[in-house]
């Protein structure tokens, strides 16, 4: 299960929108989508609230972005003390292609990687597709 979080600690304006949404996230082990969030609240918010919320957390250090195999979105609580100035997540994701679910794979880091000269990190992403344990 993941860490207690509250608004509070993050300097953030208490609503219910971000108090259902923190809540959703604290309950799945799994990452959520845009849509899986929609679901979970229930429809009680509409698209760019929910979408603002998740702009907020992001920039506050409370999930992170994966980029799905098929080109969406999901997010997951950082699991770390991240904050809005140090906010990185350098270890794999692992999507599993029977049920659909991302997960953040915490004790296997990305291998470093050396880039010519000339370019400069800012994101690395590694997203590993089979089949999770539930599943096999």
């Amino acid at each position: 299960m993941a860490k207690t979080l509250s608004l509070k600690a993050f300097n953030l304006r208490h609503t219910e929108c971000r108090e259902e949404i923190l809540s959703t996230f604290s309950e799945r082990s799994a990452a959520l989508s845009h849509g899986d969030l929609e679901m979970a609240v229930d429809d009680k918010y509409d698209r760019v609230t929910i979408y603002r919320t998740l702009k907020t957390f992001l920039e506050k250090g409370i999930i992170h972005k994966i980029l799905d195999a098929d080109g969406g979105t999901k997010y997951a609580l950082c699991k770390t003390e991240c904050t809005s100035e140090t906010h990185q997540h350098d270890h794999v994701h692992f999507k599993c292609k029977l049920c659909g679910d991302t997960t953040c794979l915490e004790s296997i880091n990305i291998p470093t990687i050396s880039l010519p000269g000339g370019y400069e990190r800012e994101d690395i992403n590694l997203l590993i597709e089979g089949s999770c344990p539930n599943c096999k």
